[in-house]
């Protein structure tokens, strides 16, 4: 009855109006939801008990964004959540202790064969430390058969077993993304442990020299352009890309006791899925106040989901969403 109800009463509004229907019964909101993707028309509000609709489609949101930051055209996959290292700031509390929560290769396969269709245009594997997983390769392929693919990692477990894992990589359609936060030892070391730093370095030639493409991803705790400059002299010298070379704050997320505030309304999404459920950005991916929903398939239905709410957010404010970049 809702359904009819909103096609009778918005049929006699003029574009841009608003109108204000009750909800009784607990399919109500997914019908009301369902009808406003599929006619065009603007979901402001929706409850357990009301929905307000708007006739007509509301202007894009993300028209001001680049391509390639539209929110949906990148799907962050967490293969996993436990890690070899234990970093103070790690936005989704990720340490030797954590529990693995593995993604697994079949969901990681699904998601990346609907990934197409859903718009998706790149995948980007993260954890934890994806490298602890010995199905890692078989990970890896299925998501590089479908699309271009970016894998996160600290670059620090490439001996033994693992470095034959890395080999059996593909250098087609995958980038590696790795972990360093300064130019010297001293304050990567002082956020992610001792020893580390000359580690992930030691990782980020080892991956060049096997021929990967690297990025290299740096969380600066205190802005410095000095600290900065420092930092982009050394990946230069190691040949980096300036395209390749990430800079980005700490978020106030997981353990982080200080940084950057990034709420749902104030950063631009880019859909993340996890073992629990699908996210609004990856550095929320452990926070309940960033869950869209516990259904990950279809994932075109979570995409779309990720999108309304875009719009909701937009429509409600007038501070543009700032990007936060992950990769």
């Amino acid at each position: 009855m809702v359904i009819l109800d909103l096609v009778e009463r918005l049929g006699a509004a003029a574009e841009g109006d608003t109108v204000t229907v009750r909800l009784v019964s607990p399919g109500e909101p997914a019908a009301v939801r369902n009808w406003c993707l599929r006619t065009g028309n603007t979901l402001v509000r929706l409850g357990e008990t009301e929905a307000v609709v708007r006739r007509g489609r509301d202007p894009d949101p993300a028209a001001e964004l680049a391509p390639d930051r539209r929110p949906g055209t990148r799907l962050w996959l967490y293969t996993n959540f436990d890690c070899n290292l234990a970093c103070d700031y790690c936005c989704v509390r990720s340490s030797p202790r954590a529990e693995r929560r593995a993604l697994g290769v079949e969901r990681i396969c699904r998601l990346a064969a609907e990934a197409p269709e859903a718009g998706v245009a790149e995948l980007l594997l993260t954890g934890g430390e994806p490298f602890l997983l010995y199905d890692l390769d078989q990970i890896v392929a299925a998501c590089t058969a479908t699309l271009p693919t970016t894998l996160l990692t600290n670059g620090m477990l490439f001996r033994g077993r693992r470095h034959e894992l890395l080999r059996r990589l593909p250098r087609d359609r995958l980038r590696l993304q790795i972990s360093l936060d300064s130019a010297t030892p001293d304050r990567h070391d002082l956020h992610r442990g001792a020893g580390s730093w000359a580690r992930a370095l030691a990782g980020i030639r080892i991956a060049l020299d096997e021929g990967f493409t690297v990025r290299v991803a740096a969380t600066l705790v205190r802005a410095d352009a000095a600290e900065e400059a420092e930092l982009r002299g050394f990946l230069d010298a190691l040949g980096i890309a300036r395209d390749d070379q990430i800079l980005r704050p700490v978020a106030k997320r997981g353990l982080a006791t200080d940084g950057v505030l990034v709420p749902v309304e104030s950063v631009v999404p880019e859909v993340t899925v996890t073992a629990d459920g699908v996210y609004w950005h990856p550095i929320g991916a452990d926070d309940a106040d960033q869950l869209v929903t516990r259904e990950l398939f279809p994932l075109r239905s979570a995409v779309a989901r990720v999108l309304e709410l875009f719009g909701t957010y937009r429509a409600g404010t007038d501070a543009a969403a700032r990007a936060f970049p992950c990769a």
